[in-house]
């Protein structure tokens, strides 16, 4: 999954349908049963992740999710990361920054979230708002966002020498299917609370956010910190892969269950005479 979607030197976004569902042959039921048998395996690594911190392993994962609304980050993470242990995620959702946070240099929000030893972090938007958001509506400068592209490839290059390793998600929706699922909220009274007429409004921006992804995601990914662009029109091909791609990655820090520092034997000695007479 990492070879078919990795963004590379020749990558090019408007050449990528987002209804495509590249490395699998399945339909939603197909495709949901494959979902749940992956689990086992990504919950074993993410637990390796979080047992081995406890020796002297110090790596850990993030897995960036940026996205156009409704493309189904809030799924990703109660879908894939929501079925691994919660006491070894970390997950920091990134909205618009906050007066205190643009007095700082726009990573400073950033860093007090990076994964710490064992861990398992999530980054709902990320970083890479300060390069989307200011390149569309020129919050910045054409410098200063360039300057930027530079400052997160360092950012990310130090993160990945650290031990963390590093995947990035654009979650790639069509702008017919946001249409869809932006309706479809309008349509359920219980969904009324995630829609925003913000949503509708950025949706006029929609080839200005092509253009702006397109070269983000050109100057920013990396042999250490790579992209990869998910078809995200069907949700349960998104999810799928997002999984495929986060057992792949893990499964490579090849790591094992920490050995105890005792005597079994002995412990189960000590254990067995405990037992009540």
């Amino acid at each position: 999954m990492r070879e078919l979607l990795r963004a590379t030197s020749d990558f090019d976004l408007s050449a990528i349908d987002p209804a495509s569902t590249p490395g699998v042959k399945a339909d939603k039921k197909k495709g949901a049963k494959a979902l749940q048998a992956g689990v086992p395996e990504l919950a074993e690594l993410q637990e390796k992740l979080f047992a081995a911190a406890r020796g002297d392993d110090t790596r850990s994962v993030l897995l960036v999710l940026q996205a156009m609304d409704t493309a189904g980050k809030g799924g990703i993470i109660k879908h894939v990361v929501g079925s691994v242990d919660p006491q070894g995620v970390h997950l920091a959702a990134f909205k618009a920054p906050t007066d205190e946070e643009k007095k700082h240099d726009f990573l400073w929000r950033i860093k007090p979230h990076v994964p710490e030893a064992g861990q398992f972090a999530v980054f709902d938007r990320s970083h890479y708002e300060d390069v989307l958001i200011h390149r569309v509506h020129g919050f910045s400068t054409p410098e200063v966002i360039e300057e930027r592209y530079g400052i997160i490839a360092d950012f990310e290059k130090e993160l990945a020498a650290s031990g963390t390793a590093i995947v990035k998600i654009m979650l790639h929706i069509s702008l017919d299917a946001q249409r869809d699922r932006l309706l479809a909220r309008l349509n359920d009274p219980t969904k009324h609370w995630k829609y925003s007429d913000g949503d509708v409004v950025e949706r006029g921006f929609w080839p200005q956010y092509m253009e702006a992804y397109q070269i983000a995601i050109a100057r920013t990914s990396t042999d250490v910190a790579p992209w990869y662009v998910v078809p995200a029109d069907h949700k349960w091909y998104a999810r799928l892969a997002v999984q495929n791609l986060l057992v792949e990655t893990m499964a490579d820090l090849k790591q094992d269950w920490p050995k105890g520092d005792f005597d079994v034997a002995a412990e189960k000695a000590k254990l067995a005479a405990t037992n009540p007479v």
